[in-house]
């Protein structure tokens, strides 16, 4: 196993460059986008908090592979062509950002209401209720979730191989058809992915105890 680590490590190295820049891309903007639909969904008027409802049930409802599929197979029929990547980052950020958005909400939800009327009676408004009083603390609270959610994202990123993206997965496929070691090739290829996930799990950790809320 390690001399076929060796042997292709520069195509496993740079199978992991993608995965893990992919990744990285999409949970960064997916929380963008995540922190805009938890806020419209709460705080929002009921047309918006109702239309945040139905994109997050529509995407938590179907399938990541099928999302990629009508982005990368899909979206060409209306003209629009993405190169195998860009489609496997915007299906991810989007996906990414429902499920951050319903964790968000909940780290929200569980901060006392009284904190934001609280700012609003010595002259914050709404938002700089929200911004200032609220969603720091929010932010503290979910990075458990975050972390769950980052785990995923390393392992989903692998789907991004039916289309062609040349990440991990994709490089681990191409070796095994070379030189035939399925097994072998496969185990370095989860390995890898062992080896990244706690890596950054140690990193999260240290981040939430440094943020923690005394």
């Amino acid at each position: 196993m390690l001399d076929i680590f060796m042997e292709y490590y520069p195509l496993f190295l740079s199978g992991l460059g993608v995965t893990v820049f992919v990744t990285l891309i999409s949970c960064s903007l997916g929380t963008v986008l995540g922190t805009f639909l938890a806020l419209g969904k709460i705080y929002g008027n009921k047309f918006v908090s109702a239309v945040v409802r139905i994109i997050i049930s529509i995407i938590r409802g179907t399938p990541l592979l099928v999302q990629l599929f009508i982005i990368y197979y899909g979206l060409p029929s209306w003209g629009i062509n993405l190169d195998p990547i860009t489609a496997a980052i915007i299906s991810f950020i989007i996906n990414s950002g429902v499920y951050q958005a319903e964790y968000l909400r909940g780290s929200i939800q569980s901060i006392s209401g009284s904190q934001l009327k609280a700012a609003q009676s010595i002259g914050m408004t709404k938002w700089q209720g929200i911004r200032h009083i609220i969603l720091p603390q929010a932010f503290r609270r979910v990075i458990p979730s975050w972390t769950n959610e980052f785990i995923y994202m390393i392992k989903y990123s692998s789907l991004a191989y039916v289309i062609g993206a040349r990440e991990l997965m994709t490089e681990g496929k191409l070796i095994a058809s070379r030189n035939y070691q399925f097994f072998d090739v496969y185990l370095v290829v989860a390995l890898i992915y062992l080896i990244v996930i706690i890596f950054f799990v140690a990193i999260f950790n240290r981040i939430e105890k440094k943020v923690a809320i005394p």
